[in-house]
């Protein structure tokens, strides 16, 4: 099929692990292909899925200490039994240190700057990426009445280049939240603002973007709310949007 070489770099894409002129490719790729959005959709929700899935567990000392005494090997079994059971120890136990040592490699302020990158392609790739369709922010914003414990505002847009494309709901670690969508020369820009105390980590007031999303991003603390910027468009232009909202805010 024609997007079989696509999908089959979809995990490396999703991964930020291909150069940038690639990914923008594949940016633009995805947005039009309804099958290898759908095929991105599903696929950065599993990753969420495992990552929360890993984070909700870990293997205490006490814990591995029993599996080890169940997979000892005993005195009476054969040399070739003792061994698989040796071996089996062995893999179990670097798994787990490998899981542990990816999970406590991961501080809060990356680990929330990743799910916000995957918030951003799961939303690129679905074919309803808003709830809330207008480009009127006296309509999108009282949509978000009721369904968020909090209040916001919205810039003014006139003359300066972006459009609000709509809007809709968003969870950081289950925390809900807003999630705006702007576009700017055919770019599309994520705004997501949620309340800044109930976010799993405290974030640095001048947060930068990491070096391996494949995304711009700037965030900032207002008001007790935590804001995201993230998109492909220009540094320049996620500052100017930024810019707005500080002004609205």
């Amino acid at each position: 099929m024609v997007c079989e070489s696509w999908k089959s770099q979809l995990d490396t894409y999703l991964d930020a692990e291909v150069p940038e002129q690639q990914m923008r490719t594949f940016d633009a790729h995805v947005r039009s292909c309804p099958s290898c959005s759908a095929d991105a959709l599903a696929r950065v929700q599993m990753k969420r899925t495992i990552q929360a899935a890993g984070r909700r567990f870990t293997p205490s000392a006490e814990f591995r200490k029993r599996m080890q005494q169940k997979i000892a090997p005993k005195p009476q079994r054969s040399f070739g039994l003792r061994w698989m059971l040796a071996a089996t120890a062995a893999i179990i136990l670097v798994a787990g240190s490998l899981t542990s040592a990816y999970l406590g490699s991961r501080p809060g302020r990356d680990q929330v700057f990743s799910e916000i990158a995957d918030l951003h392609v799961a939303t690129l790739a679905s074919s309803s990426p808003v709830d809330v369709i207008s480009t009127d922010r006296h309509t999108v914003k009282p949509w978000f009445q009721g369904k968020i414990p909090f209040a916001f505002n919205l810039p003014e847009l006139q003359n300066s280049g972006f459009t609000l494309l709509g809007g809709r709901m968003a969870y950081l670690e289950q925390t809900p939240g807003a999630h705006l969508i702007y576009d700017v020369r055919k770019h599309h820009i994520s705004v997501f603002v949620f309340q800044e105390r109930s976010l799993p980590a405290k974030l640095n007031e001048n947060s930068l973007s990491p070096k391996q999303l494949p995304f711009n991003l700037e965030t900032w603390s207002q008001g007790g709310l935590r804001y995201f910027l993230i998109g492909d468009a220009s540094a320049a232009d996620i500052n100017n949007l930024a810019k707005l909202f500080k002004a609205a805010s």
